[in-house]
């Protein structure tokens, strides 16, 4: 989960020169905030790794995630 999401996305819609897609968002997002990108993927491994064995707990990649959020939030806003 990122905080202030939907900020950041407004702000990553506006810096884009093409038409606004999930690929083109999911890019400029990783260029703009690679703090918070490296932030997200860190929480995936913790979590990973604090699962006992034996038991899944069903959490999507980071990848898999912030572009279900930009798909969601492209939907909403386009």
């Amino acid at each position: 989960m990122i905080l202030n999401q939907e900020a950041l996305f407004k702000k990553v819609f506006a810096s884009l020169a093409e038409k606004p897609t999930e690929q083109n968002m999911f890019n400029q997002f990783l260029k703009l905030y690679p703090k918070e990108w490296k932030q997200l993927k860190v929480t995936f491994a913790k979590f990973n790794r604090s699962k006992q064995f034996g038991k899944t707990i069903p959490l999507a990649k980071p990848e898999v995630a912030i572009r279900k959020e930009i798909r969601v939030w492209l939907k909403k806003h386009v």
